[in-house]
């Protein structure tokens, strides 16, 4: 596209936009007008680019605030139905030209059985759940309802692909366009998309989506309950990420998947093309760091970027190489053309002399050390008021000495683990668990007994069809995050919750991604598959060293301490009970003490061959009040106090090394 002149016809620019259209590094919004945007292409050619029309909803215009009397993040004050999550969604396969739809839609709540809306309920802050303050609703949504969302969508590109992308939606959900049923998608918490062309028309086109959230049973739903408390959090339902769109060429690509080999400098990416097969095209892959080119390939398939004086991907040094794939047709035109990145890194494992099993990060060994990170905030539960306010959770952390960050039985936003990439921080991804432990509810609950690291457990029974949910869901979640160079290992399980047929799904963890660790169950019943031995203490840690059956595994203490500290005036609940692990002391010092106790305990533990450790954890969550911040985000101490901690602990060697 010319960026030579630009030329608004029909009117100014809209003031109050309900959707984006990205071009180039100009965004423009559409309203109230037609408008027509007009590249003057070499000399007087003049090309259209886009004709649009408004395609703002009612809705988008009603009044919206947040939900008085809850608590709220500093970065709630940024929030608006123009500037909410306007951020490009997907970094490791970006298009210049996209058109954001979050903001204002119409909303309404039926009986679950209802197959229509007969009177719309207001307006709805997209991308948050209705039981979220920053949705502007504040209603919880029971099992025996439906959830409802209507807005306007933008007509046809000539020529083009139009693609709708909804990043997670909890958890049933059908969508039409104009009448016409799109498609459905169960699953809350990986993106889905679904192609429009067919169904759009010129003008203003007619979106409703329907979602169904059953918050129990077998259904993933990790940390939400439909009954609060405790260390279980409110629900969410609904769309509560972004939702989107793009244009593309008939013949495009799809996605890619990358790879890389550190000894011989290689990265390696593998495009997948969707449409009609081009004759003689070709693909076309540049890599480059500071803006400078260091490699590029073509191809017809797999494409190899021999990269000189490779620069390793590490925590310490987070090195990205930025790439762009281009499709080419037989008469030199690129087609379409998508950016990315990639780093050249090795996740393994070595014994140290004693024989017990490090991990390694290109080669060398590291001690993985981070928190416990639910990824729950006061004002949008699931989601984060704004892009900032996720990424400044990965700063405190990286100030306070971690390397890593166990994301808890949830995925992030794609944009979270580009952050991870870029500032340098190792993430352990839990798959979204089922089941709320403690034992059976019932013979064949989808619980079974939890018995932690003793021999010979039993999983829970569970029927084919959910196992093949459960599997195609932790499918996705591989598949959605295995290009990210910051993930550096699964966990299937979590405990007990949800826990069966655990050597045929650690098989399948170890057959899907053998580049990274798996760690069949943290905290839960040990079964022999994988990589990792993980046993859970509180409040402080321990793991059951003597014990011959994890001699062949990595030994790591996947939670531990949880010392609960309450501010006053930032709990969430004042007159609910207020808790931590080992209950509350009386001083912040007091607290200190029983931090850097355990931190003392954790480096005992390394010398004697533990290898990893996960403190419980990052902020405080509703009642539960062991965050190294509050819910709110304040700080309870000092990040560079905590950084002495982590660094004794870093620095300890490992087993036979002293």
């Amino acid at each position: 596209m010319s960026r030579a002149g630009r030329a608004w016809l029909a009117g100014p620019e809209p003031a109050s936009p309900s959707a984006v259209i990205v071009s180039g590094n100009r965004r423009f919004t559409d309203c109230d007008r037609w408008w027509i945007l007009v590249d003057l292409m070499k000399g007087s050619s003049l090309a259209v680019l886009a004709i649009m029309t408004a395609v703002t909803s009612p809705a988008a215009h009603a009044d919206w605030k947040p939900i008085e009397g809850a608590m709220l993040t500093r970065w709630a004050g940024d929030v608006t139905p123009e500037s909410t999550w306007q951020e490009y969604p997907r970094p490791l396969l970006e298009r210049p030209e996209w058109t954001n739809l979050n903001g204002l839609w119409d909303y309404a709540v039926t009986p679950r059985n209802a197959t229509r809306v007969e009177t719309w309920a207001g307006s709805i802050l997209v991308p948050f759940c209705p039981e979220s303050a920053l949705s502007g609703v504040g209603r919880l949504i029971e099992p025996t309802e439906a959830l409802w969302y209507r807005r306007d969508l933008p007509g046809p590109i000539p020529g083009k692909r139009s693609l709708i992308h909804f990043e997670a939606v909890d958890y049933e959900t059908t969508v039409w366009v104009n009448g016409q049923e799109i498609g459905s998608h169960r699953g809350g918490h990986t993106p889905f998309s679904f192609d429009l062309t067919e169904a759009l028309r010129d003008g203003a086109n007619e979106l409703i989506v329907r979602v169904y959230d059953a918050t129990g049973a077998y259904q993933l739903h990790g940390k939400q309950r439909l009954h609060n408390g405790g260390i279980w959090y409110t629900r969410v339902t609904g769309i509560w990420q972004t939702v989107w769109m793009e244009s593309v060429p008939e013949r495009s690509v799809a996605d890619l998947a990358i790879g890389c080999d550190i000894a011989s400098g290689r990265i390696v990416v593998t495009p997948r093309l969707a449409g009609p097969v081009g004759d003689g095209e070709t693909l076309r892959a540049t890599a480059s760091m500071n803006s400078e080119v260091v490699a590029s390939a073509v191809g017809e398939g797999t494409l190899t970027l021999q990269i000189p004086t490779p620069r390793l991907w590490s925590p310490d040094e987070p090195h990205l190489y930025d790439l762009t794939i281009e499709l080419i047709d037989r008469t030199g035109r690129v087609v379409d053309s998508v950016a990315s990145y990639a780093a050249l890194r090795e996740f393994g494992r070595n014994q140290d002399a004693r024989g017990h099993w490090r991990f390694t990060l290109n080669g060398e060994p590291i001690f993985h050390w981070g928190p416990l990170d639910q990824g729950w905030w006061p004002d949008g539960l699931l989601t984060p008021p704004t892009d900032r306010a996720m990424r400044s959770d990965i700063e405190f952390l990286k100030a306070a000495g971690f390397n890593m960050i166990r994301t808890h039985i949830k995925v992030r936003p794609r944009r979270y683990y580009t952050h991870c990439d870029r500032i340098g921080m190792l993430v352990w991804q839990d798959q979204v668990s089922s089941g709320y432990g403690g034992g059976r509810q019932n013979p064949d609950g989808s619980s079974p007994p939890w018995t932690r690291m003793e021999p010979d457990p039993v999983d829970a029974n569970w029927p084919d069809e959910a196992h093949a949910q459960w599997v195609l869901e932790y499918r996705r979640m591989v598949d959605h995050l295995r290009n990210n160079p910051c993930v550096a290992v699964w966990v299937p399980f979590n405990e007990a919750w949800g826990q069966h047929r655990s050597m045929e799904v650690g098989a399948l963890a170890v057959s899907l991604d053998p580049s990274r660790p798996v760690n069949i169950s943290s905290g839960g019943n040990f079964w022999p598959v994988g990589d990792i031995a993980d046993h859970h203490s509180y409040p402080d840690p321990d793991f059951p060293l003597d014990d011959l059956r994890f001699t062949d595994f990595i030994k790591v203490v996947g939670e531990f301490g949880g010392h609960g500290w309450p501010v006053d005036g930032h709990l969430w609940d004042a007159a609910r009970e207020n808790w931590g692990y080992g209950g509350l002391p009386e001083t912040i010092g007091e607290w200190k003490d029983r931090y850097a106790r355990s931190i003392d305990i954790l480096c005992a533990l390394r010398r004697k061959g533990v290898a990893a450790g996960v403190y419980t954890q990052t902020t405080d969550v509703e009642v539960e009040i062991n965050g190294l911040l509050t819910y709110d985000r304040i700080q309870k101490v000092d990040p560079d106090w905590l950084r002495g901690q982590s660094a004794r602990l870093l620095g300890t060697p490992d087993a036979g090394t002293e």
